[in-house]
């Protein structure tokens, strides 16, 4: 079978997924066809650089251990006039206990506790409802007190290969920096009339 047909496929199998689909998938599904010599993750390379052209606004990335059809970052922008209604954001207190669960992990609700210096009760069941995190154990100590750790859904919404591809936490304050530096300047920019106020 042509290479082209072969990398239609896996596009077909990708964009259908409802998750970012993994490798090891796309050759189960594809175990039928006789590959020859050409391999899944080298067709997926074919088919990743036929999406780099900055004609097109797609792109195809490794997130969450799979891969996914995203739109380019810098087209966000177009995305957010797109969008009538905002998703809901994490809170301070949430996005905190989310970063502490993300590099600490596995972790206890004493520790996370510990380290924020308030109860973190409610923080996390809101985190494991949104299934950023989820629990993968128990402690060996008195009690058995559970343990947490990030999900595939963590990976997804922060567009993440791997756990190993969080930033150091020099990047992070850079980024922060960053993104303070872009607020100042946009506050003076009018707001579309149909832009809705964000939800705390």
């Amino acid at each position: 079978m042509e290479t082209e047909k072969l990398t239609a496929i896996i596009e077909t199998l990708i964009f259908a997924s409802e998750k970012p689909l993994k490798v090891k998938y796309i050759e189960q599904v594809m175990s039928v066809i006789d590959l020859g010599e050409l391999t899944i993750p080298g067709l997926i390379e074919t088919l990743k650089a036929g999406y780099a052209s900055e004609e097109s606004g797609i792109e195809l990335v490794e997130v969450a251990e799979g891969w996914q059809f995203r739109t380019k970052p810098q087209f966000a922008e177009w995305i957010k006039r797109l969008n009538t209604v905002r998703p809901s954001k994490l809170s301070a207190p949430a996005m905190e206990t989310l970063a502490i669960v993300a590099y600490r992990q596995p972790i206890t609700r004493a520790e996370i506790d510990y380290v924020r210096g308030v109860d973190s009760g409610g923080v996390i069941k809101t985190l494991l409802d949104k299934r950023l995190i989820k629990i993968i154990g128990k402690k060996e100590l008195p009690g058995r007190p559970l343990v947490y750790g990030t999900t595939q859904e963590f990976l997804e919404v922060f567009s993440l290969k791997d756990i190993s591809a969080l930033p150091n936490l020099q990047d992070i304050k850079q980024m922060s920096s960053a993104e303070e530096e872009l607020e100042r300047n946009q506050t003076e920019l009018p707001l579309p009339a149909t832009e809705p106020t964000d939800e705390e």
